[in-house]
């Protein structure tokens, strides 16, 4: 099939398993999170090409700003929470805040010179949880947006992964495209691209899943 007409059929797709979606879901007092979830097949996860662990960037972001903080020494004001050296040395006693503060997080930031008083004190509660900060480069008010509409994408131990492609209250279009950079991106990550595949599955919050029709 020609590229682009390959393109509009994949986007007719997940219209059609989104508007399913919508159709069949309760009304509820919030706007829901709506979640993709791809699970895949013919994967060896002893393989290191089988694994990887990624952040993507949804062109229409994820209907609410992800949460982030970012741990440095020499910036104050950056559009989101920010944690000095003293503030990480504070919490090296203080594991219950250190759990909290990572499940409250989504993605988290960090000038190199803190990443060893970090990993002391954050690591063993970050790193299982693939949260280890990345180190910023450039611009990190230009970093801090684009985080804010990142998604974490990870094949590790399990052939699956979930995230949000956005709420309840955003438009399809929205929601089409960013579903369609996710599979477009995953397409590209795996071994064996679509074939690898199996269920490709939209739900919101408080839903039964609707799948996606990719084969």
């Amino acid at each position: 099939m020609h590229c682009l007409g390959r393109r509009v059929f994949m986007r007719d797709k997940i219209l059609k398993a989104l508007t399913e979606l919508r159709n069949k879901t309760e009304k509820r007092k919030f706007s829901q999170s709506i979640d993709l979830i791809v699970s895949f097949k013919g994967l060896d996860l002893k393989k290191p090409e089988s694994k990887f662990s990624e952040d993507l960037f949804l062109p229409n972001g994820r209907g609410d700003d992800a949460d982030i903080v970012v741990f440095s020494d020499a910036l104050t004001e950056v559009g989101c929470k920010v944690l000095n050296g003293s503030d990480i040395q504070t919490l090296a006693t203080k594991k219950s805040d250190v759990k909290k503060l990572s499940a409250e997080t989504d993605f988290f930031l960090a000038e190199a010179p803190l990443m060893p008083q970090i990993g002391r004190i954050f690591g063993q509660t970050l790193a299982p949880k693939n949260k280890m900060p990345k180190i910023i480069a450039g611009d990190v008010r230009k970093m801090v947006e684009n985080y804010k509409r990142a998604v974490r994408l990870a094949v590790k131990s399990s052939p699956t992964i979930q995230c949000i492609v956005g709420k309840e209250k955003m438009d399809d279009g929205e929601i089409v495209d960013n579903v369609e950079t996710v599979l477009k991106f995953l397409e590209g990550k795996l071994p064996r691209g679509r074939q690898n595949m199996n269920k490709v599955l939209l739900k919101f919050t408080m839903s039964k899943p609707v799948k996606i029709e990719v084969g």
